[in-house]
């Protein structure tokens, strides 16, 4: 909530008493404060960014628009008058005006991790990854299932109860209820897969879906896919997150921002180079990209024979080679799940 910069005493008052009735829910006497004081200051950012979340939050999208966008006129060096119009322009379906608002907060603050969120969302349209992902398990209804990289479980808790679930994560954070078949182990998963039997731990069957969504470095994602496609079959799947990013900042290997995709994305490269066996394609779901992996190789060990090449190879990469046809390259695929259960055949 936007705080007064009223410079008398009457308009702070009344901008404090519009708040104090917003925050008690009764919304007709805050505009009833908040009008008062535009009256009287009607250049005042913070009363016009205050009356644009009351119409917001009433229903009112044109008039909250405008007084976002008024706000935005008389402040436009403050990123947050923008990311309120985008907001507003995404409530009211004008995505173009709503993606270049996004853009030009986050030119302002590259840290701004509401407009990161929702600039992916309107760059990667359609169901999220959670929703395809969860979707994937319906569809494919597998025997078993990996994951590296937990956290609280969320992911982890789309498998279905029939499915024998192993979550792979040194430290994990569940914070949901978890399938009767499931299992977490904590351990760093370059440490589980030297330590475990996994076919053992899955009734002797091979890891029919994997999901990588470990450490946002793509060395490690690459060894985890070394490692379960291994324990696969032919006919298994592995998906990985954070294959295709926002931008540069928030693809550097070095974290610099809340939302982090990391240099992921060098491993589709890598991926499409080394093994063209495979079908590798990135389904086009916010916020970064869920690429799906197919007609797996367990015998295959050319990425394991070349890792080390492979790695310095991709490490000499810099984000700009994707600047030429970055879809095109990271083989983005349409967010549309009739398509995508053709990739699951």
């Amino acid at each position: 909530m936007p705080e007064s910069n009223a410079g008398s005493a009457p308009g702070k008052a009344s901008f404090d008493a519009g708040v104090a009735a917003f925050e008690a829910g009764n919304f007709a006497a805050a505009k009833e404060h908040i009008a008062g004081v535009l009256r009287d200051a009607p250049t005042s950012v913070d009363a016009h960014r205050f009356a644009g979340v009351l119409s917001f939050r009433t229903g009112d999208l044109p008039d909250a628009l405008g007084h976002f966008e008024e706000a935005r006129r008389l402040d436009p060096g403050n990123p947050l008058t923008h990311f309120d119009s985008a907001v507003t322009q995404f409530r009211l379906n004008d995505l173009d005006a709503a993606q270049q608002r996004c853009q030009t907060a986050l030119a302002l603050d590259p840290s701004l991790e509401p407009a990161h969120v929702l600039l992916a969302s309107l760059r990667l349209r359609g169901p999220g990854y959670l929703e395809v992902l969860a979707a994937i398990h319906r569809h494919v209804r597998p025997r078993t299932y990996m994951e590296i990289g937990v956290e609280t479980g969320q992911s982890l808790a789309l498998a279905l109860p029939e499915t024998r679930s192993i979550g792979v994560d040194p430290e994990p954070k569940i914070s949901v209820a978890l399938g009767p078949r499931a299992r977490v182990v904590a351990e760093r998963s370059d440490d589980y897969f030297a330590r475990h039997d996994v076919r053992a731990e899955l009734d002797g069957l091979p890891v029919e879906v994997a999901f990588i969504d470990g450490m946002h470095w793509f060395e490690f994602a690459l060894r985890d896919f070394i490692n379960i496609e291994k324990r696969s079959s032919s006919r298994s799947t592995i998906l990985v997150h954070d294959c295709y990013p926002l931008n540069r900042l928030t693809a550097e290997r070095e974290r610099k921002t809340l939302f982090w995709s990391g240099d992921i994305w060098r491993l589709v490269l890598l991926l499409r180079k080394h093994r063209p066996d495979l079908s590798v394609n990135v389904i086009a779901t916010a916020p970064t990209g869920l690429c799906l992996v197919r007609r797996l190789d367990p015998h295959s060990r050319v990425l394991e024979e070349r890792y080390d090449s492979i790695v310095q190879e991709c490490l000499a990469l810099d984000y700009s080679v994707l600047d030429a046809d970055k879809a095109s390259m990271l083989a983005l695929y349409p967010n549309d799940w009739e398509k995508i259960k053709s990739l699951l055949q």
